[in-house]
């Protein structure tokens, strides 16, 4: 599904850290496919794949995602051994007010792609993804990437990977892999993730956390 082509020609930014953004990573039809079999979840957060239900073409994109020329792409662009590093992937289907505050990722994290599967994107100010030059003016930012379907951003995770978005408040669909430092520190954050999400879903029982869909 994925265009590697693409993928190895999208050139490696190092200003302010090791990034690169891929337009066209999952081209229209194969964007397409994902968008229809994307999960359904009216909540707000992150949530893992495990805890959705979603349909083939997507299920097939998550394990392509996986694959072995992901990470070995991923690892020459950021210039990192990626080798036997363990993978977790996320989902979001929604943003909320208090998404996108400036972070640099947590430090179990060893590398980050961010891929979009939104539709056009050109009229919304908000969630427009900014590659930061400090953890505390969003104003100073080296790039901003309108999140597009299709379009793909990986960097790795430093100490200064600083970024973050302005306000936007709803439909923001995207997958997010990580490679991690070790076995058991994605395992620890797999369990987080996962007690979280039964929580959300009990919550979403008595109404509590939905958020109203509409167009993206």
């Amino acid at each position: 599904m994925l265009n590697y082509d693409a993928f190895r020609a999208s050139p490696t930014q190092t200003d302010p850290f090791p990034y690169s953004v891929t337009p066209g990573l999952l081209p229209p039809q194969a964007l397409a496919e994902a968008i229809r079999d994307y999960p359904r979840i009216d909540m707000g957060g992150l949530f893992l794949p495990e805890m959705a239900s979603y349909g083939p073409a997507f299920a097939n994109l998550l394990k392509e995602l996986e694959g072995p020329e992901v990470r070995r792409i991923i690892g020459q662009k950021l210039n990192i051994d990626l080798t036997d590093r363990p993978t977790m992937v996320t989902l979001r289907c929604n943003c909320q007010a208090k998404d996108g505050r400036i972070h640099a990722d947590s430090k179990f994290k060893v590398a980050t792609l961010l891929l979009y599967l939104n539709d056009d994107w050109a009229d919304n100010e908000g969630g427009k993804l900014r590659v930061l030059r400090s953890g505390t003016d969003l104003e100073d930012y080296a790039a901003e990437v309108a999140p597009q379907g299709g379009l793909a951003v990986c960097f790795r995770v430093q100490p200064n990977s600083w970024h973050g978005h302005k306000p936007f408040i709803g439909p923001r669909r995207y997958v997010m892999l990580n490679y991690c430092t070790d076995v058991e520190a994605r395992d620890r954050e797999v369990a987080r993730h996962r007690w979280s999400n039964r929580v959300k879903k009990f919550k979403r029982l008595f109404g509590i956390g939905h958020i109203q869909q509409k167009a993206a």
